[in-house]
């Protein structure tokens, strides 16, 4: 599980997933905390926490089509993907979606000519072949297949013909670490009276195996991984790759 192409997501499973039963059970009585207010309350150290993915980020740029003009980025936060992206690619014109407002200032401090939007990528029009390229790193992992299966279908319309979508996420090393997470996250939601539309901070990643297959069924076609970076696995997916930019 876990592997492709010799990409290993975890390189001690065994450790690991002692690590996770051991930290499930510490803290299971935590209550959950809304999406949006848990990055709010975390900003000044947000950029910080995300540094350990340097060399993900840093990676993330050579995956882009070349000939890419327009990239959509899902979850962008205070935009830390495109300060690698727009290094390399500062020709590029982009759009971010993003839930919290205060993090999206601080994206437009550093790139005053990004278009932003603040919302739900779940329910935001992303239009019909727009963008050549969208890119989403370590936002889609709280979220289980059939919440992504509808999101999925409309990125891939959102994409023009020959375009790709590059995913850096939180993967699952094995179906035991999604499984305990998932049903950890249904049974605080239970026990809190949380609806399931409503996005809280936790993390219910998918293996790599339903990863590929859910955007495989939403019309992604060569869908495969391509490297993992200190726990950050890159997938990329192609609306009709036979077509064209």
């Amino acid at each position: 599980m876990g592997q492709e192409k010799g990409i290993v997501i975890r390189k001690d499973t065994e450790a690991y997933m002692d690590e996770l039963r051991g930290w499930l059970c510490r803290t299971e009585g935590v209550r959950l905390e809304e999406m949006a207010d848990f990055f709010r309350a975390r900003l000044n150290e947000y950029e910080e926490h995300m540094s350990l993915w340097k060399k993900a980020y840093e990676y993330l740029p050579s995956l882009l089509p070349g000939n890419a003009r327009t990239l959509l980025d899902l979850g962008c936060g205070t935009g830390l993907e495109l300060d690698e992206i727009l290094k390399a690619r500062p020709e590029l014109s982009v759009t971010g979606v993003d839930l919290c407002r205060d993090m999206l200032e601080r994206l437009s401090e550093k790139h005053p000519g990004v278009k932003l939007i603040c919302g739900d990528y779940f329910q935001e029009e992303l239009g019909e072949a727009v963008y050549d390229c969208a890119v989403s790193f370590e936002s889609l992992h709280h979220f289980g297949a059939e919440r992504k299966k509808e999101l999925y279908a409309k990125l891939c319309r959102a994409l023009k013909p020959g375009g790709c979508f590059i995913e850096a996420d939180y993967i699952a090393c094995c179906e035991e670490e999604e499984r305990l997470l998932m049903e950890a996250c249904r049974r605080k939601r239970e026990q809190e009276r949380i609806q399931e539309e409503q996005f809280v901070h936790f993390d219910t990643p998918l293996t790599a195996e339903h990863e590929m297959e859910a955007l495989r069924r939403a019309g992604f076609e060569q869908v495969e991984m391509m490297a993992s970076i200190e726990g950050a696995t890159f997938i990329r997916a192609f609306r009709d790759r036979q077509a064209d930019l």
